[in-house]
């Protein structure tokens, strides 16, 4: 069988499934063709049921995969991953993925739950990230589509001390400011055009956020992440938090 994950990297993956006792890891042949089944899955964005049949069968893989996302494994791994990030600065920024059909389905009081929700654009889910100075990713928070990025700032940023925090315009309001002053850090947001006292921040500096986009670039070169096709918010961010390791593990 050809393997889609570098050895280098499974072995990393390896250690940290090892420490955890709720799964089957007797087997490192098995465990590894199921990590790769869900790289395919990540990577192809095809349906559990089109997922070729020498992974295995794929009742039992998607079962797998959702008591992993409902003990917080993906997640746990996510953070193990996260290996010396650079906090010199940190960015926050978010994105809008659109919801293909076969995710709809629940009521209207449930949608906004599952992070799911209607606009413009049409079906639509809005992915918050925190990045590193480095591009690489540190935290996700799921929302409906026509949330605004402002509403997820306060607990994106909760933890990031003595550090730049860089945001676009969205970002610019005074409570927020004012929290990440609190935090010793510094707000590099550039004011919004109707501000009556516009503030200063450093221009040069506002200049690396890129990073973030380039990191939105990458992170969508996985389909399953690009478009949005799992109905419950838990299943697609565990993909978000498989596909931010394989970012990390690079």
């Amino acid at each position: 069988m050809h393997y889609l994950i570098k050895d280098t990297e499974f072995e990393k993956i390896l250690k940290f499934l090892i420490k955890i006792k709720r799964i089957h890891k007797r087997d490192i042949t098995r465990l590894r063709k199921f990590v790769e089944a869900i790289y395919y899955m990540c990577r192809s964005g095809c349906q559990w049921r089109l997922l070729p049949y020498y992974y295995g069968s794929w009742r039992a893989i998607h079962k797998r995969f959702k008591s992993w996302s409902k003990h917080k494994i993906w997640e746990k791994l996510f953070e193990s991953a996260q290996k010396n990030p650079d906090m010199e600065w940190a960015m926050i920024d978010s994105t809008v993925v659109r919801a293909h059909a076969c995710s709809a389905g629940y009521g209207k009081d449930t949608q906004e739950q599952e992070a799911l929700g209607r606009s413009k654009g049409g079906f639509s889910t809005k992915v918050h990230a925190l990045v590193d100075a480095l591009g690489n990713p540190l935290k996700f928070i799921l929302t409906a589509g026509q949330r605004h990025d402002i509403t997820q700032a306060k607990q994106l940023s909760s933890g990031v001390t003595d550090a730049s925090v860089i945001a676009d315009t969205a970002y610019d309001a005074d409570h927020f400011i004012e929290q990440i002053k609190v935090q010793d850090c510094s707000p590099e947001i550039p004011p919004r055009k109707n501000r009556k006292c516009p503030r200063d921040y450093d221009v040069h500096l506002y200049k690396e956020r890129h990073a973030i986009e380039c990191f939105f670039g990458k992170i969508k070169h996985f389909r399953r992440i690009f478009s949005r096709f799992d109905k419950a918010a838990q299943s697609y961010l565990s993909f978000l938090y498989f596909g931010g390791t394989l970012i990390w593990l690079r």
